[in-house]
């Protein structure tokens, strides 16, 4: 399916450390948000295509066959094809692009169904990984919200597939990480010194927001720091400090809220009781990972890099809602040196012991 260079010879049917821009620079790039699109096809890896980009949606055929039976598939799902990716990888300068299905995943499916589908489609990952001559990765996809199932395709996804990590939604209906529900998946994944990636899901508590506003805009941010509170202030994050927790769009709302998280957390009585204190937030907070989707952009940066170190902040793109380009253009106008190559590559590489030896 793939040729040598590890391009498609034919389209597969199937389906706090970092110096602060200047005004200047602040400026040309908030222009540059209105422009993002714009770019046209020329690559703008600079550098060579070293990049590794862990927020890379596929489509395996039996997943959107289940979304298409719940009427919840839609033309990105549905339009990718394995060349769509490799010629954004190509763009971009991304050399190897970890993937991951988009939501709702499989949290909408019976325990049965959600099982066979998520085993399908970690097998489709994985020979489409091992076709592509090194461009694509996988993180296993999890039949979460259950347990059970989940338990049986994290030894299978890590043992037998060699995934590179699990896939995890923000939340599960009224569920989010850090419930107790799901203690036993964690535990498992803190055993293996699992890497898991997480991607916002539409939250079972505002769907029938009536702002007009859809959910893409302001709740897939704000499901992503909820789910990292359910972590934090559940003591499931103290407990478990081996997994290496990926969020995604630069932890969503969570910069907006940090004197929420750090200074207010010790008004709780509840909170102080159970040992919480800013320095543990803080210390927590820090051990998660943060990729850039989305948040490629002087604003979003800036205000992850007051708190969260360059060392935590992994490449990530969003693919196919936006592109590899955008994010690498958009990056390199923040940041340059050590602390890019960091965020492009080394970050990721560091998580993903396996792509490391390889």
């Amino acid at each position: 399916m793939f040729g040598s260079s590890g391009r498609l010879s034919s389209i597969c049917a199937c389906h706090p450390g970092v110096e602060q821009p200047g005004r200047r620079a602040f400026v040309a790039g908030m222009a540059g948000l209105g422009a993002l699109g714009a770019a046209g096809c020329a690559s703008v890896g600079g550098g060579g295509a070293h990049r590794i980009d862990v927020h890379h949606h596929i489509s395996p055929p039996p997943w959107v066959a289940a979304l298409k039976r719940s009427r919840r598939d839609s033309p990105p799902v549905n339009n990718w094809t394995p060349q769509r990716s490799i010629d954004d990888l190509d763009r971009g300068g991304v050399a190897t692009a970890i993937t991951s299905p988009t939501l709702p995943a499989v949290g909408l499916l019976d325990a049965k169904e959600a099982a066979v589908v998520a085993r399908a489609s970690n097998e489709y990952a994985r020979k489409l990984a091992d076709d592509s001559g090194g461009r694509f990765r996988m993180f296993a996809m999890l039949p979460m919200p259950h347990v059970d199932a989940t338990l049986r395709e994290i030894a299978y996804g890590l043992d037998v597939l060699r995934a590179d990590g699990v896939a995890f939604m923000t939340s599960y209906g009224n569920k989010y990480l850090g419930d107790k529900e799901f203690a036993p998946v964690m535990d498992e994944l803190n055993r293996r010194k699992a890497t898991a990636y997480t991607h916002p899901n539409d939250p079972a508590c505002c769907v029938n927001v009536a702002s007009g506003v859809p959910p893409v805009i302001i709740e897939y941010g704000t499901d992503t720091t909820r789910t990292i509170a359910s972590l934090v202030f559940s003591g499931t994050a103290q407990r478990c400090r081996d997994i290496n927790f990926i969020f995604s769009h630069a932890g969503g709302t969570l910069s907006a809220l940090t004197e929420r998280f750090l200074v207010q957390v010790v008004s709780v009585p509840a909170f102080k009781e159970r040992g919480f204190t800013s320095e543990r937030v803080l210390s927590e907070l820090r051990q998660f990972y943060y990729d850039t989707a989305q948040a490629s952009n002087p604003v979003a940066m800036a205000s992850l890099t007051q708190f969260i170190p360059i060392s935590q902040i992994v490449y990530g793109t969003d693919y196919p809602y936006r592109t590899a380009a955008e994010h690498t253009r958009g990056l390199a106008q923040i940041f340059s040196g050590a602390d890019l190559r960091a965020i492009e590559r080394d970050n990721a590489l560091r998580i993903l012991p396996r792509m490391r030896a390889a």
